[in-house]
């Protein structure tokens, strides 16, 4: 069965769904085990243009900011395609995130409209941070929220029982009749007058300096991508996805969701991950693909040898989002029956794949490299210094330029002048060698980022609010490696004169107020830095020093794609 035909560059995601519903009406599109929620096409496509037009019914216009708040629910899935048909940019949020890093992402989006859950380990946790940030919600009607601090945001929507929410939010169904007031011409009317180079989405990232950027994408950004990454997957209409790593990544939305759009596969979302439900998941669906950080295909590997599952159907699927091991990678093709398991490397800035192996890579290749450039991706290793290309097996600064490299970053034109250079090449900040047939390894990173079970975090940001402490003189976080992570962040401080504290007090300290995978595992206390003749503190030394301290040697060698 063939794939949907539709050009990159010239169609958004409003008239891909279309397409999809068009050309595979009665094909399962949605297949939710956890809910029994399934929808075919045809039925998607319909339930997308109800939460598009109720976004319009709350005045949101092309172009405004809806920030969405929730794991893998289907309200989400829905809010992905109908903002994308009515023109709003969808900004995803971490379902981890707490009072101080909510305020920061809706300020810095100029979020207008936040859609959310009531919490994901508590049903009330996302309330008690929202009422945080804005006390007034308990005082005014849906709709006309005067946030002192959030002075840009007006409404508010609430996924969850009618006694929880607030008294200034909408609950969802309350806004899906509003939605019946808009007609069919007028959304379609706002759907044709998008363009392909819009932004449509924006994911919060950052570096190793200041704090998150929110990286803009287009349509033509993420279906482009997706399209690429479905072929690399050889993704057709009788493929079934099972997809239990977050929305709120690109690896969720883009390379999970998207991918089936384009190929008009079916999707199989899990709302949050567990291996057991995963597991069930692809059982019951019969999947043919499925995607996951190692961590993930860890997890679930262990559960299959306490439980019986059948996994048989697996033939595809992506392992990403930090250093795959070698020894994982075989079990996922051998033991769960996935021989086609692909590798694939990115960043949010590109959309996010950038290279990807292919089924018909040996499993050396497989295991041993992050695959070829894309599709229509430029892919260069330069010397960081000179920034001059160098040949086959020499490391460098991994570039790439094409269609997937994001519009730019919200607000951030400095920032984005020194991320993508005046050739238009993206500067990953990532170290690789590539070989002569264009085969990636990835070999270290300029940036300090830590990688956690497939989630960034930035030094800078920990350390700027560790630096609230009143205790505290000077704080540095570096990554340590970790077997079970793959990374985990460690914070050495110094304190101020005449001051004592315990690790536990960090602890503490960081607790609810930034996310949980951003919290140090350890905190060392440390008089004087290491750091080189002109002053600059050396992170590598901090990082081999608790390496050693906790006998972390076995997990810095594990082998690694």
């Amino acid at each position: 069965m063939q794939r949907p035909e539709f050009q990159v560059g010239q169609t958004t995601i409003g008239q891909l769904v279309d397409l999809v519903a068009d050309q595979f009406n009665e094909n399962k599109a949605v297949e939710y085990y956890e809910y029994a929620i399934e929808h075919t096409w045809g039925q998607f496509k319909g339930v997308c243009n109800d939460v598009a037009k109720a976004f319009m019914a709350l005045g949101i216009e092309r172009g405004d900011k809806v920030a969405m708040w929730a794991n893998n629910i289907p309200q989400w899935l829905y809010s992905q395609y109908g903002t994308g048909k009515m023109g709003a940019v969808l900004v995803t949020v971490n379902t981890s995130y707490k009072s101080f890093e909510l305020e920061y992402l809706m300020a810095q989006s100029d979020a207008s409209t936040l859609v959310l859950i009531g919490g994901v380990r508590d049903h009330d946790e996302y309330l008690a941070v929202l009422r945080d940030v804005c006390p007034e919600l308990d005082h005014c009607e849906p709709g006309q929220l005067n946030c002192a601090r959030l002075p840009l945001l007006k409404n508010v929507v609430y996924i969850g029982m009618e006694e929880d929410r607030l008294k200034g939010m909408y609950g969802w169904e309350e806004i899906l009749e509003m939605g019946k007031f808009v007609s069919n011409d007028q959304l379609q009317l706002r759907q044709d007058s998008l363009s392909p180079d819009d932004v449509i989405n924006m994911q919060y990232t950052s570096g190793t300096t200041g704090f998150p950027k929110g990286v803009m994408l287009t349509h033509t950004n993420i279906i482009g991508n997706a399209r690429s990454l479905a072929e690399c997957m050889n993704l057709t209409p009788k493929d079934n996805l099972c997809i239990p790593v977050p929305f709120f990544h690109c690896f969720g939305c883009v390379l999970g969701t998207l991918t089936c759009v384009v190929s008009g596969a079916t999707m199989s979302p899990v709302t949050q991950f567990r291996p057991d439900m995963v597991l069930k998941t692809v059982a019951a669906n019969h999947c043919t693909a499925l995607h996951g950080v190692p961590t993930m295909f860890i997890a679930e590997l262990e559960e299959m040898d306490k439980n019986a599952y059948d996994t048989r159907s697996l033939r595809t699927g992506i392992m990403a989002g930090s250093p795959c091991p070698i020894e994982v990678m075989k079990k996922v093709v051998g033991r769960m029956g996935a021989r086609e398991m692909t590798i694939v490397y990115g960043q949010t800035e590109a959309s996010p794949g950038i290279t990807q192996t292919r089924p018909d890579d040996s499993l050396d290749l497989r295991v041993s490299t992050v695959g070829r450039a894309l599709s229509n991706v430029e892919l260069k290793i330069v010397d960081p210094v000179s920034e001059k290309q160098v040949g086959p097996g020499v490391q460098g600064e991994l570039c790439t330029r094409g269609y997937h490299v994001m519009k730019g970053y919200y607000k951030m034109p400095e920032e984005t002048a020194r991320a993508i250079d005046d050739e238009n090449w993206l500067h990953t900040g990532d170290l690789a060698q590539m070989d002569e047939n264009g085969y990636c390894k990835i070999t270290g990173r300029i940036k300090d980022m830590i990688i956690r079970g497939g989630e960034n975090i930035y030094p800078r940001e920990i350390e700027e609010f560790i630096y609230t402490h009143p205790k505290v003189l000077d704080v540095q976080v570096v990554g340590i490696p970790s077997i079970k992570y793959g990374e985990e962040a460690a914070a050495y401080i110094q304190l101020r004169i005449g001051e004592t504290a315990e690790p536990e007090e960090f602890s503490a300290f960081c607790r609810d107020k930034i996310a949980f995978h951003k919290i140090p595992a350890f905190f060392f206390f440390i008089d004087d830095y290491p750091s080189t003749a002109s002053g600059k503190i050396q992170k590598y030394k901090l990082r081999d020093m608790a390496t050693a301290l906790l006998n972390r040697q076995d997990a810095a060698k594990v082998s690694t794609a």
